[in-house]
């Protein structure tokens, strides 16, 4: 099943400056999978984790940053990723933070981005923030069943980010959950298109081609 065609109009002026893709969806939905096809498929995609951007926190101790909810849009730093993205249309490149899941902190190198011709921006709150989504040409939602989206995080959680599967349930119950429901959920009603059930060849096939019609991009 492809997704709906989007409700926006043809840009003329879209194919001379940064395009700006949103892509959102819940924790485990199939974003990131979707995201690498976009850059692996598009010449000159600068590629954005919105995890990348979680406050840093040291002044806490290990103990009082893993209580911490991370799925609330305050635990993200988004007025950073606003202004990088500001300044990578304008022509200046960023150094993009990056985030170590293990300790909660951010690392002290950094990552230089230049500026693209595409911007892609993943996270599952990227289409909650108003000031983000000002910014997005388009903006995708990947609606994946909460069960498939649990067994997915579980995984990824226990074999990449060195979580306990208690500790994975635990979060997921106590705060990925209620803020899927008051956050992500509702943020659906802002996307231009929806990706039904993760990754689906069609489908991302599709938003390829689209992107490369109306943007002009190789």
């Amino acid at each position: 099943m492809l997704p709906p065609s989007p409700r926006f109009e043809p840009d003329p002026w879209a194919s001379s400056r940064t395009i700006v893709i949103g892509l959102a969806g819940g924790s485990g939905s199939g974003k990131t999978t979707i995201a690498e096809a976009l850059v692996d498929a598009i010449e000159g995609v600068a590629y954005f984790r919105h995890d990348d951007y979680y406050r840093h926190r040291p002044e806490l101790t290990f103990e009082e940053r893993t209580k911490v909810n991370y799925d609330h849009p305050d635990s993200l730093e988004t007025s950073l990723l606003v202004s990088h993205l500001k300044a990578l249309r304008s022509g200046h490149p960023i150094e993009r933070p990056v985030y170590d899941f293990t300790t909660h902190t951010r690392a002290s190198e950094t990552v230089v981005v230049a500026p693209a011709p595409v911007v892609v921006v993943e996270g599952i709150l990227v289409l909650a923030e108003a000031e983000l989504r000002a910014l997005m040409d388009l903006k995708i939602y990947v609606d994946t069943d909460a069960d498939l989206r649990l067994a997915r995080r579980l995984e990824r959680d226990l074999h990449e980010r060195g979580r306990t599967a208690d500790s994975v349930l635990t979060q997921y119950l106590t705060t990925v959950r209620p803020m899927h429901m008051d956050f992500v959920e509702p943020s659906k009603q802002h996307a231009d298109m929806i990706i039904p059930g993760g990754l689906q060849v069609g489908a991302v096939a599709t938003v390829i081609e689209m992107i490369r019609g109306r943007f002009s991009i190789a």
